[in-house]
């Protein structure tokens, strides 16, 4: 089955000769690869490109070791773009080539090529990755499948796609396995044969119990707050564990270098300014993270939050957890308090801005006057939304607060503009 991914294929387009290296980043087996060499290539193929001014190379097969070679490399590069016209170069498992970062800066100054690569070192994808090409790297994230494009692979129904989804997430070749027990082993494997062997090897990690032991607590505590200094103190109590702060932070750093996890910070709204701590940890697959867990903890309520959460991202916004102060009068002390009350997503993207709630369900005024209370207490006039797994129709309250069914949200591009 070809699964398309018009929406990353569209953000390549768009950066078509513009004078920088098109990186392609993301969590292992998201479709990278797939994506510049089938997808991409076809359609250079199709608007026209001969094939061979598209010079592509996949640095992971053994009968192209030869090329990891920087100088060999460019000696083919160089010997194959000889005829008149704009050459297309691809590049897979770049940081397997030896000082890629002076090759691809090389590339940068030869006329008519347009240069796009990917990669999985922990070292490549790092939050730096900008800073090692100078400037002149653009990147694209590519995420396991959102559900949109996963219930292209599927015939079941809706709400039957939503149950898969959930328990073993959008990574494409689960996506497409006939059965429960493939996608289960298949996504166990891939943790614990992949993502942490790569994570050790590139990271010299010594103490790799520690390293696990920090992914199941993380896994565990999908959307609540913490820190590490929490993450120690549940070290030192529950498993004897004397593992540092420092290690902690840098085994986190590492986690989230390699994609599997991310960290949304909290912002200040009212105040305008971000709090260091305590942060949310959300996994970039709902799927991994129930691999990790043997599937023991497959709570719908914390995962539509993270589902939600790598939605927005996916769509180009910045994500944060938003906290605002609400003053009210205690009648018992007779004075004014505060209570902080927390809003699930700040999503920005330019002047744009969402104040977003998971509420899974609203099942009586009671829940509906809490999920609403952190809205109400904003004055400014960016819309507020409530997201709810119930099948409704989108409606707008008298306080300008629009509910949204969890499909709508989840299927459709255009329903924050509702």
């Amino acid at each position: 089955m070809e699964i398309q991914r018009p929406l990353y294929l569209d953000k390549i387009k768009n950066r078509m000769h513009n004078g920088m290296i098109k990186v392609i980043t993301g969590i292992r087996r998201s479709g990278k690869s797939y994506l510049l060499f089938r997808l991409f290539r076809q359609y250079l193929i199709q608007s026209g490109v001969p094939s061979d001014h598209i010079l592509a190379m996949e640095l992971d097969r053994l009968e192209n070791e030869q090329y990891r070679e920087p100088f060999r490399l460019l000696e083919y590069l160089h010997g194959n773009m000889k005829q008149p016209g704009s050459y297309y170069i691809l590049l897979d498992e770049v940081q397997m080539l030896g000082r890629f970062e002076e090759v691809l800066n090389s590339l940068l100054h030869e006329a008519d090529v347009d240069v796009y690569v990917t990669g999985s070192n922990s070292k490549f994808l790092s939050k730096d990755i900008i800073t090692e090409f100078r400037g002149r790297g653009d990147e694209i994230h590519v995420f396991p499948l959102s559900f949109q494009e996963f219930m292209t692979t599927q015939s079941d129904s809706t709400t039957e796609g939503w149950a898969d989804y959930i328990t073993y997430g959008g990574l494409p070749l689960a996506a497409i396995m006939p059965t429960e027990e493939q996608k289960a082993q298949y996504l166990d494997q891939l943790f614990r044969e992949t993502y942490i062997m790569d994570i050790i090897a590139r990271n010299k990690v010594r103490q790799t119990q520690e390293l696990e032991d920090i992914i199941d607590v993380l896994a565990s505590s999908v959307g609540a707050l913490t820190n590490p200094t929490k993450l120690q103190a549940t070290f030192q109590s529950k498993l004897k564990s004397k593992i540092s702060l420092n290690t902690l932070r840098h085994y986190i750093e590492y986690l989230c270098n390699a994609f599997l996890i991310h960290e949304a910070k909290r912002y200040d709204v009212k105040g305008r300014k971000y709090i260091g701590t305590p942060l949310k940890y959300y996994f970039e697959d709902v799927g991994l993270r129930n691999a990790r867990l043997n599937f023991r903890q497959v709570e719908e309520t914390h995962l539509t939050e993270n589902v939600l959460y790598n939605e927005l991202r996916l769509r180009g916004f910045n994500v944060d957890v938003g906290t605002v102060q609400k003053r009210t009068m205690d009648s018992a002390a007779g004075k004014r308090v505060s209570t902080s009350l927390e809003i699930d997503f700040v999503a920005n993207q330019g002047r744009k801005r969402y104040y977003i709630q998971s509420a899974f369900r609203l099942p009586d005024e009671e829940k509906v006057r809490q999920e609403k209370a952190s809205l109400l207490a904003l004055h400014d006039s960016f819309k507020k939304i409530i997201v709810v797994k119930d099948a409704i129709k989108p409606r707008t309250d008298n306080d300008g607060i629009l509910t949204l069914g969890l499909y709508d949200f989840l299927l459709n591009d255009d329903c924050l503009e509702w």
